[in-house]
């Protein structure tokens, strides 16, 4: 279990995916069910089991069948109550990072880090679980603006590009009354995306290719 841990945090989402599978938690089941091996486990490795799947169920609530597995033990009796993890449990960092992620890019909290994860001491490994904790609320936030950025700039070129369309017809031809309304609505609709632009522009000054787009 210990090993098993170990590769959880150290090892990538493929690995993630692999835990995840009926077939490999029926494993871990048949540890706590009496049905199979759980009248002879001990408490202790029972315990440890039941902790382990339910950090599963913290650390990756994507995958459905963990939690399912997790919610079948209790539906049966086998866990009475969700374990307590302790503070010096250390976090998988997300995977798979993408490129320019501040687990790369700070170079001096990466540092600090790889120091606290090497200790020994619980106060160092609760110190590291923070620190893991904030740079993944930083590294959605960074990522949250990147997606809101890329959204509103599809948005602003569609409607350009359609008003565009419309404009060249209008020249060449007198515009039905539903394209005349269509293309004041594009225009009402740019114009409320004008200053989100200017802001999504102040945000990425750091950023010469986001800036660029």
């Amino acid at each position: 279990l210990q090993v098993l841990e170990t590769c959880v945090n150290n090892c990538g989402e493929s690995f993630h995916h692999e835990i995840a599978k009926f077939r490999f938690l029926n494993e871990l089941i048949k540890v706590l069910s009496p049905k199979y091996y759980g009248t002879w486990s001990s408490d202790k490795v029972k315990s440890r089991v039941t902790e382990v799947i339910f950090s599963w169920t913290v650390w990756f609530p994507q995958e459905v069948k963990i939690r399912d597995a997790y919610q079948m033990l209790k539906k049966q009796g086998i866990v009475k109550e969700d374990p307590k993890v302790p503070e010096d449990k250390i976090l998988p960092p997300p995977s798979p990072r993408p490129q320019n992620s501040i687990f790369d890019t700070d170079e001096e909290k990466s540092k600090l880090l790889a120091r606290l994860l090497k200790s020994n001491h619980s106060e160092d490994l609760q110190a590291a679980n923070r620190l893991i904790k904030s740079m993944i609320k930083e590294e959605q936030e960074k990522s949250a603006k990147a997606s809101r950025r890329v959204n509103t700039i599809s948005e602003v070129s569609e409607n350009v590009k359609r008003m565009d369309e419309l404009l060249e017809s209008y020249r060449k031809q007198e515009l039905s009354k539903s394209d005349q309304e269509t293309l004041q609505t594009l225009f009402q609709r740019c114009e409320k995306l004008r200053p989100l632009l200017f802001r999504l522009a102040s945000e990425t000054v750091d950023d010469d290719e986001a800036l660029g787009k």
